[in-house]
């Protein structure tokens, strides 16, 4: 079978409480694991996309709106729906692995970084489509 789903592919949350979410595969396991006996993948994805800005916002608001709200997921790879996007993760690799869901606060420590590059990037203008809703 063709590998898709490679580190730094953009892909879309098919099913459950994040359906509908863009999301970065971090990590792919192909083959599952003895406590996932499914092909999976580690992904990071936005819960919650910055909103509008406008060049009238003063920085206060422009600050406001240009938070985002991250989650770290173990996906099935059928709930996942691989888009033709791409996103360098340089700082993500190595802040996510299996070992980051068995302890609530390294799931914190995860999401706080990834929340800091996230909106770094955001800001910095890069990867627009990735930071848009579906639908809204």
């Amino acid at each position: 079978m063709v590998k898709v789903y490679k580190p730094g592919k953009v892909a879309i949350v098919l099913q459950g409480r994040q359906a509908g979410k863009k999301v970065v595969v971090i990590k792919q396991v192909d083959e599952g694991t003895k406590d996932r006996p499914y092909p999976h993948a580690v992904v990071a994805g936005i819960e919650r996309y910055p909103r509008k800005v406008t060049r009238r916002m003063g920085q206060k608001k422009l600050a406001q709106r240009t938070k985002v709200k991250p989650f770290v997921k173990i996906v099935n790879y059928s709930h996942l729906f691989p888009t033709r996007y791409a996103l360098e993760l340089e700082g993500l690799k190595g802040i996510v692995s299996h070992d980051t869901f068995k302890e609530p606060t390294q799931r914190e420590d995860a999401k706080k970084t990834i929340k800091k590059l996230f909106e770094e990037r955001f800001v910095a203008g890069k990867n627009k489509w990735f930071f848009t809703q579906l639908r809204f």
